[in-house]
C-alpha cells in the first residue's frame, strides 16, 4: 500500500512560494506544488485565476469568521483536502445513480 504514496513524483510534494496581492497588501504563500495544483483545478471551476480564487477565500472567511487564521496555507491545504473529499463523495454517488438508472433499464427491457 505505502508504494501508493511513496512512488509519487517528487516535484508534487516540493514546496513552491507565490506572492499573492490581497486587497493592496502582498503576501507570499508556501504550499507543496500539488496543492497549488488543486487550487488551480478549483479555480478554474470558478472561472477565477488561482490568484483570484485565494482572495475569495480570504474575504468569505473573513465574513464568516471576521478573521484569517494566521496559518493562511494551512487553510488552504484543508480548502484542498476539502475539494477532493467532497469531488470523490460526488463522483461515488454519480457512479451509484448511473448503476440504478443502469439496471432500471435492463430490467424493463
Amino acid at each position: 500500500m505505502c508504494r501508493v504514496y511513496i512512488n509519487a513524483d517528487p516535484i508534487l510534494y516540493e514546496s513552491r512560494t507565490r506572492s499573492l496581492r490581497i486587497h493592496g497588501v502582498i503576501t507570499t504563500v508556501r504550499l507543496e506544488n500539488l496543492f497549488w495544483d488543486v487550487l488551480q483545478e478549483i479555480a478554474g471551476r470558478e472561472n477565477l485565476t488561482t490568484s483570484q480564487f485565494a482572495v475569495k477565500l480570504y474575504d468569505e472567511l473573513i465574513a464568516l469568521r471576521g478573521e484569517v487564521p494566521t496559518n493562511f496555507a494551512s487553510f488552504l491545504r484543508v480548502c484542498c483536502l476539502r475539494y477532493l473529499s467532497m469531488r470523490e463523495t460526488k463522483q461515488a454517488e454519480d457512479s451509484e445513480a448511473a448503476g440504478a438508472v443502469a439496471l432500471r433499464v435492463l430490467k424493463a427491457g
